[in-house]
């Protein structure tokens, strides 16, 4: 994937070098070498240019910013993806249930990343892909995909400094209090190589905050907002179970299908910055069919 990018130059930059200036804008590490490693990867006023070069208040830097792309294991193949935000940086989809976001070695086909590397080969597009919310296969709703290293990379870091703002739904047993937050560790169930529990003594620290949006008194069923603190593996599915009200229909954690044939988890708001424009993004994605006929008053 090629970006092309174009900045003028402000008093604030005024001889600060190049790299300094990338710095500001968070350029990660390695895209900085991939732009020195490009032939005319840096122009300042369309001249070829050293990132230790010192800029001047009214220049324009512009940016050539193009990724050796390694071969991919990933096969293209079609996949329909409802792709509900794309511009040169990203992508942002909202995932149906029982679609992996990545190949694994029981799902070869159907996933995201098949479906993706699919669109661009029809676009005579090179791609890499990269995945920075990963969703679990049952889980549906809103993931985001970089197009490229330098948004990848950015955006990456968003995810590490908890930057990027999430919120699920989810259908959980029983009447939870309208509002509260679960503070613990989470570790791997031994001699398991998916299962997760809460572990004081092993786990890592784990946080979820919790709204009751609704309760069914004939089903006892509660609807809930969550919001994560951390991200470890299965959170939400292992702290709802660790409080008594497991999300139904989980096949890992509490197998009961009356209601639901897949975990009723949802992906339901996205939001961040976005790594290049620097505009705040906002995302929603209502509850789909399987878990609304659920609630269908909500």
């Amino acid at each position: 994937m090629e970006r092309i990018l174009e900045y003028l130059i402000t008093d604030e930059f005024h001889n600060k070098t190049v790299e300094q200036f990338l710095k500001s804008l968070e350029f990660p590490h390695q895209a900085i070498v991939q732009l020195k490693k490009t032939h005319e990867g840096v122009l300042r006023n369309g001249v070829w240019a050293y990132t230790s070069d010192k800029l001047a208040s009214g220049d324009t830097l512009s940016l050539h910013l193009v990724e050796d792309v390694p071969e991919s294991s990933i096969e293209p193949l079609y996949v329909p993806l409802n792709i509900v935000y794309e511009d040169a940086d990203l992508l942002v989809i909202d995932k149906p249930a029982n679609m992996p976001i990545h190949p694994s070695m029981n799902h070869h086909e159907g996933t995201v990343a098949n479906g993706l590397m699919y669109y661009f080969k029809e676009q005579g597009k090179e791609f890499t892909f990269r995945a920075i919310n990963r969703l679990d296969r049952d889980t549906s709703g809103l993931t985001m995909v970089a197009k490229h290293l330098l948004s990848g990379g950015i955006l990456s870091r968003q995810v590490s400094t908890k930057e990027i703002k999430r919120t699920y739904r989810a259908i959980c047993q029983g009447k939870l209090p309208e509002s509260g937050t679960i503070d613990a560790p989470i570790a791997r169930v031994a001699d398991s190589t998916i299962e997760r529990c809460v572990d004081f003594e092993k786990g890592e620290h784990a946080v979820t905050h919790f709204t009751r949006i609704a309760y069914d008194e004939e089903k006892e069923l509660s609807l809930v907002e969550l919001r994560l603190e951390t991200g470890r593996t299965h959170q939400i599915r292992v702290h709802l179970k660790y409080i008594g009200h497991p999300i139904i229909g989980d096949f890992l954690y509490n197998p009961d299908y009356t209601y639901c044939e897949r975990q009723a988890l949802h992906s339901a708001s996205l939001s961040f910055i976005h790594p290049i424009t620097k505009k705040e993004m906002h995302f929603a994605s209502p509850l789909p069919e399987d878990l609304k006929c659920i609630f269908p008053h909500i």
